[in-house]
């Protein structure tokens, strides 16, 4: 039988097993990002994947989701995307307002349907 780990422990481990070999490919990315220039095509390749990377979680999410998510009508996680895509648009191309006003209008769909 395995002892139980302590909380330190556990936190070391995290550390070592899921953030530090995560980071070092960070800095590797970092330092090679340095040298590659805006215009160019290895630039526009990995804003080309990184952009399709982002699709494919957004589709998963919507189309396939997982725990509570799932519980949540397909109509209503396609208003929230709509919904945030206006409030990007409207807030002048901000990010940020996109988000909150998808996830508002997702958070209180989930809330009147489900009380």
């Amino acid at each position: 039988m395995i002892a139980p780990m302590s909380e330190g422990t556990a936190l070391l481990l995290v550390i070592l097993l899921g953030f530090l070999p995560t980071e070092v490919w960070r800095t590797l990315a970092v330092i090679a990002g340095r040298r590659v220039e805006e215009g160019s095509t290895v630039f526009h390749w990995v804003r080309a994947v990184a952009t399709a990377l982002l699709a494919a979680v957004i589709a998963r999410l919507l189309f396939a989701p997982a725990g509570v998510l799932a519980e949540v009508p397909l109509a209503l996680r396609l208003g929230a995307v709509l919904a945030g895509v206006a409030g990007f648009l409207v807030v002048r191309r901000s990010v940020f307002a996109g988000v909150v006003v998808g996830e508002i209008v997702l958070m209180g769909g989930a809330y009147f349907l489900h009380g």
